[in-house]
């Protein structure tokens, strides 16, 4: 009996040790390093990560359980802190990530499951209504004909006007790949229409002037982002905005916009990620009590307080 209570003891000290500690941060540290020179769209860690967590925080336990009379009240914050972050992470793995691809104006009703690597219904029909691209000002040259008279060659930026005759002509955005401008005519300082250096116009009847775009430099984007739209049937259940950093949410859903392109036929679609992440409300309370704990340290540093 002696022999199985010094091999729980010692088992119960390894469990709590900075030995240990090290051993899992280098493991962590082994599982990430790769991560960083492959290209995934799995964010997850799986069920190793999870379990390098579950130790870090039963080690953490163990070892702020043993030392608990020697800690100061911030230092304990902290263990909290870190304890609820961990636990987020762990929560998390039972979440997952998948992905689609959809073309404007139109819908999906299945993702792919990068946990399963299979195609999954997603329960509702995912539509992506529009995608909006907004680009920084950009250099254009633009040529005003009258009839198969050149009336004059203009060079500016978009959002910037030239004069012609009474009129004064505002371009206002470009679209790519089509690399055609639009134009807004004003006279009088009103608006009397709009054109395309592709010669669409609502312009009045007998507006003497047809645009063309002579030359353009390359774009830099400012901001993209999609309109998307959840449905059941004829029942919308949610609709609005996706980018980058600012997902549309719906119920435990996160719909992130992660790409922009078009297809050979110039088609453009976008590139939807859904994820389901349990465990982010732990991680980002975590974190709240880490930075209080963290505070509470730097005055006990400061001003001698425990």
């Amino acid at each position: 009996m002696s022999g199985f209570l010094k091999r729980f003891e010692w088992f119960y000290r390894f469990l709590a040790s900075k030995k240990l500690a090290l051993i899992l941060f280098a493991l962590l540290g082994i599982l990430l390093i790769p991560r960083t020179f492959i290209e995934t769209t799995d964010i997850s860690l799986g069920p190793l990560g999870s379990v390098i967590f579950a130790f870090l925080g039963l080690n953490l336990v163990l070892c702020t359980v043993q030392r608990i009379k020697t800690l100061s009240k911030s230092v304990l914050v902290i263990h909290i802190g870190i304890l609820v972050t961990f636990s987020g992470v762990v929560i998390s793995s039972f979440g997952y990530v998948s992905t689609v691809n959809i073309y404007e104006g139109t819908g999906v009703d299945t993702v792919y499951r990068w946990d399963l690597e299979k195609d999954v219904p997603l329960g509702v029909n995912l539509m992506v209504k529009k995608i909006n691209v907004n680009y920084y000002p950009i250099p254009v040259r633009v040529g005003v004909l009258r009839g198969e008279e050149k009336a004059g060659l203009f060079e500016l930026k978009t959002g910037e006007t030239f004069q012609i005759e009474s009129y004064t002509i505002r371009p206002e955005t470009m679209e790519f790949p089509a690399k055609n401008l639009k134009l807004t005519v004003f006279n009088d300082d009103h608006a009397v229409g709009t054109a395309n250096t592709e010669g669409e116009s609502n312009l009045p009847e007998g507006f003497p002037y047809e645009f063309k775009l002579v030359a353009f430099q390359n774009p830099h984007l400012k901001r993209l982002w999609v309109d998307l739209e959840l449905s059941r049937g004829q029942e919308v259940v949610a609709e609005g905005t996706s980018e980058v950093n600012g997902p549309l949410t719906w119920e435990k859903l996160s719909f992130y916009n992660t790409k922009v392109d078009v297809d050979d036929y110039g088609n453009p679609y976008a590139g939807i990620q859904i994820t389901y992440d349990p465990g982010l409300l732990y991680v980002y309370s975590g974190f709240i009590i880490l930075g209080i704990g963290s505070i509470m340290y730097m005055f006990r540093r400061l001003y001698g307080h425990r």
